[in-house]
């Protein structure tokens, strides 16, 4: 079973960026589509951002033009650039890859919460 780790949450003020990174212990390329989740208290987990195995990128409109997904294959690696932080951002990030045979695999979330 392949393992996602997330990292690079914290608190920041409106305004603010984040990076979040999302490390997989095996080959990304086991992954056709990798994805940025969040779930905020007493809300649904919402598809925040995704990006296939070919760097076909899909945002939320909520995020669109402030949060950019990307992957470093290289690293084995997905991140989130979040610019532009609003307070309704706060919520756990959870990291997600889907591949063949029904893979989905999640990573355990990092929490990020936007206030002043």
């Amino acid at each position: 079973q392949v393992q996602l780790e997330e990292s690079g949450g914290g608190l920041v003020q409106p305004g603010g960026s984040l990076r979040l990174s999302c490390a997989a212990s095996e080959n990304i390329f086991t992954f056709y589509v990798m994805g940025w989740y969040r779930q905020a208290p007493g809300l649904q987990r919402e598809l925040v951002a995704s990006i296939t195995s070919g760097d076909i990128t899909n945002y939320a409109d909520s995020v669109k033009g402030r949060f950019t997904i990307s992957r470093d294959n290289a690293k084995n690696t997905m991140y989130l650039q979040m610019n532009s932080l609003k307070p309704e951002d706060t919520a756990t990030y959870y990291c997600n890859g889907k591949g063949l045979f029904n893979m989905d695999a999640w990573g355990k979330g990092t929490l990020v919460t936007v206030s002043s």
